[in-house]
C-alpha cells in the first residue's frame, strides 16, 4: 500500500504547494503528477488532492474530497510556560504537545526566567511537523513570548491554573479540570515562580494547582499538564 503523503496548506483553493512543501514533495519524495497528497487546513479539514503538475518550482494540485474532522477532544486546551535556557526542550514540547492535542501555546517572560526572548518560526515549524505526522486537524497556535503580568491580566475563557512548588497544599490539577470548559494552564521556569507571581496570578483568578508529589523539570512539568488537559477532556464513547 502506498504510503499517504500530508502537507500542511493554510490557504487550500490556492492550488498550490508552498515553496518548501513543492521542493519536499518533488525533489525528495520524486513525486509527480497523478499522484494522490492529502492536505491539512490546520483548521479542522482534510482534504484529498490529485497532483496536476509538478516542477522544481510548482506543485499544483486539485482537491478530490473533502474531509471535515471532529474535534477529538471538548474545550480549548492552552498552556503557557517559561522556557528553558535550552531551546532544544522547548522544541521537544512543541512536538510532543502538538502529538497530544493542544489548541494554544504561549511563552511567558517570568521573574526568574532562564530566557528573556524566543523565536517562534522553528516552534512553529516542528508544530506544523507533528501535526502531519500525528494526523492532527488543528493546527496548535504559537504565540510570541509575554511578559508574565501582561498575560495573567489578559481576558481568558474558562478555568485557569498555576502549577508551583511552593508550600502548602493544594488540589491536584486533574481533579480541578472540568471538560468541556476551556482551560489555561501556566507552567514556570527552573526556579519555579516567585511568591509575588502567584500571588498575582490569583488575583487575577488562577488557582494555584498541583502536578503531582514528584519534582519535575519545566518542559516535563508542561507535558503532564497537556496530558491531564487532554485526559479531562477526551468525549465519553
Amino acid at each position: 500500500m502506498k504510503e499517504e503523503r500530508f502537507f500542511y496548506q493554510p490557504d487550500v483553493e490556492s492550488g498550490e504547494l508552498t515553496k518548501d512543501d513543492t521542493q519536499h514533495a518533488v525533489r525528495v519524495l520524486r513525486m509527480s503528477t497523478g499522484d494522490e497528497i492529502w492536505l491539512i487546513d490546520g483548521r479542522g479539514t482534510f482534504y484529498k488532492a490529485e497532483i496536476t503538475a509538478a516542477s522544481n518550482h510548482k506543485c499544483a494540485y486539485r482537491v478530490v474530497e473533502t474531509f471535515p474532522q471532529q474535534r477529538a477532544w471538548l474545550s480549548h486546551l492552552h498552556l503557557a510556560v517559561a522556557p528553558t535556557k535550552l531551546n532544544d526542550r522547548m522544541e521537544w514540547l512543541a512536538e510532543k504537545a502538538t502529538e497530544i492535542g493542544l489548541d494554544e501555546l504561549s511563552f511567558l517572560n517570568c521573574q526568574w526566567s532562564e530566557r528573556r526572548t524566543m523565536k517562534t518560526e522553528r516552534i512553529d515549524k516542528i508544530v506544523v511537523s507533528a501535526m502531519k505526522q500525528s494526523r492532527k486537524a488543528w493546527k496548535t497556535k504559537v504565540n510570541d513570548m509575554q511578559d508574565f503580568s501582561t498575560f495573567i491580566s489578559s481576558e481568558r475563557p474558562g478555568q485557569k491554573f498555576i502549577c508551583h512548588c511552593h508550600e502548602g497544599e493544594k488540589p491536584y490539577l486533574l481533579d480541578m479540570l472540568k471538560p468541556g470548559q476551556d482551560a489555561t494552564v501556566l507552567i514556570g521556569p527552573e526556579g519555579d515562580f516567585s511568591a509575588d507571581e502567584v500571588r498575582e496570578a490569583g488575583q487575577h483568578g488562577y488557582v494555584a494547582v498541583s502536578l503531582g508529589n514528584s519534582r519535575l523539570r519545566t518542559e516535563t512539568a508542561a507535558l503532564v499538564a497537556v496530558h491531564l488537559m487532554q485526559i479531562a477532556n477526551i468525549p465519553k464513547q
